[in-house]
């Protein structure tokens, strides 16, 4: 047997075995009193998981999943393709042409906490999606930290974790992005941003940001983008100087009138936006999905045939729809899935063979992509002693092609919800 059929069938052994684990392990690995407990120190508030955490009962889940490591290896060779692909110059003129003005401006930051979602398919990881926002890395950092090896596989698994890396990596990912706006030293104090965040469901996530600046010498605040101020050249909020915002508003372009002194600092190079509209427009809106499964674009761009071959293997086909294409594609909408050019949160999308005609002519309408329909993998857990099935996929947290952190989410319905009884973040075991 040649060394390339045996890599094979090592990878197919290892994904054997987390599918199996993933079927019949029913291990509770998650130490809930030990997570609250870590959350509250990390804090600084005793009652921190009483107020924030309890009232989230599926925000975590009791059960991890298994991966194969061959399978991310795979997904971070996608996650590098697509990052070379986006500095490619056709590219980037294909993904700005659709774009809004403001994702011209190019300050040099690559953004913090991309998030590169996938589905385990039985033929290897499929990328489902790109966020330039993903919410959960600090919350899953701790997760991990409160896990029981509860078998030799959980006791290995623990022991291969990034979660231990994971405050220095992070420290540095801003670091960088500082840096490559030319600022120099550190920022004195940095904003993390929404709308109304104390309204946002991970906003537990934003205080334990704000916690780990502090703890890094960096004064933060958590500031609604609505009170965010811009004069004389300097952001602020309740008149402290802003010099980077931590973005998590899903107005992706700052066009909300409410969001005008943001948007004027940001042009303005006030201040470092991390993430922010250009990297949204390269990597997170829909249609570049289409680009980066257009195999012949790609090539005539230059990207290398090797990257051809793992974006052709691990993204699905996915293209506009139009009123020229919208026949075909409802003709063939049990094979594919629906997603609006610019949603986030799983919103507005839609399963093809679950679709009314009612909600298909708003489809037909233009402002969304079709993506062929790549099965989520499943992970069985127990309620009240009885077996049950989740969805799940997986998110790689990553900056400049190095991964943060590894995620899964389990989940019930069309998209990941929060709401699911057993769902929930959940760590992934890498065996």
């Amino acid at each position: 047997m040649d060394d390339n059929s045996t890599n094979l069938s090592g990878a197919t052994d290892a994904r054997s075995a987390s599918e199996r684990l993933n079927q019949r392990c029913f291990c509770l690995t998650l130490d809930r009193e030990k997570l609250f407990d870590a959350l509250d120190r990390e804090v600084g508030d005793p009652a921190f998981s009483a107020t924030f955490i309890r009232s989230r009962p599926h925000l975590f889940s009791n059960t991890p999943v298994f991966l194969a490591k061959s399978d991310t290896d795979v997904m971070l060779r996608i996650v590098r393709a697509i990052e070379a692909a986006a500095r490619l110059p056709g590219y980037r003129a294909a993904a700005l042409s659709w774009a809004p003005p403001i994702a011209r401006h190019d300050f040099g930051p690559l953004g913090v906490f991309m998030g590169y979602d996938f589905h385990l398919s039985a033929d290897g990881p499929k990328l489902i999606e790109v966020n330039t926002n993903a919410g959960g890395a600090f919350l899953n950092a701790l997760l991990v930290k409160a896990q029981r090896a509860c078998c030799t596989e959980v006791e290995f698994a623990l022991n291969r974790s990034d979660a231990g890396e994971f405050e220095a990596a992070v420290l540095r990912m801003f670091a960088r992005e500082w840096a490559l706006q030319g600022r120099s030293g550190k920022p004195r104090r940095i904003a993390i941003v929404d709308e109304r965040p104390e309204e946002q469901y991970l906003y537990p996530e934003f205080m334990l940001a704000k916690r780990f600046f502090h703890k890094h010498g960096i004064e933060a605040v958590i500031a609604d983008a609505a009170g965010l101020r811009y004069d004389d050249g300097s952001l602020s909020f309740d008149g402290q100087p802003i010099d980077l915002v931590y973005n998590r508003c899903v107005d992706f372009a700052f066009d909300d009138p409410a969001h005008d002194a943001l948007r004027r600092a940001y042009l303005g190079g006030a201040a470092v936006v991390t993430p922010n509209p250009r990297i949204h427009a390269l990597y997170a809106d829909k249609r570049n999905l289409a680009l980066l499964s257009d195999r012949a674009s790609l090539q005539a761009w230059g990207l290398g045939l090797d990257m051809l071959a793992d974006l052709a293997a691990g993204v699905p086909r996915t293209v506009p729809v139009t009123a020229e294409n919208a026949p075909s594609l409802w003709a063939a909408r049990k094979t594919l899935f629906f997603k609006p050019y610019g949603g986030h949160g799983g919103k507005a999308v839609y399963r093809g063979d679950k679709l009314t005609k009612g909600v298909w002519a708003t489809i037909a309408q233009g402002g969304y992509v079709a993506q062929d329909f790549a099965a989520p993998s499943e992970r069985t857990i127990t309620l009240d002693g009885l077996p049950e099935i989740r969805k799940t996929d997986v998110r790689l947290y990553v900056h400049e092609g190095r991964v943060l952190l590894t995620a899964a989410r389990l989940y019930q319905g069309q998209t990941t919800n929060f709401r699911t009884p057993g769902g929930g973040f959940a760590p992934v075991f890498v065996n």
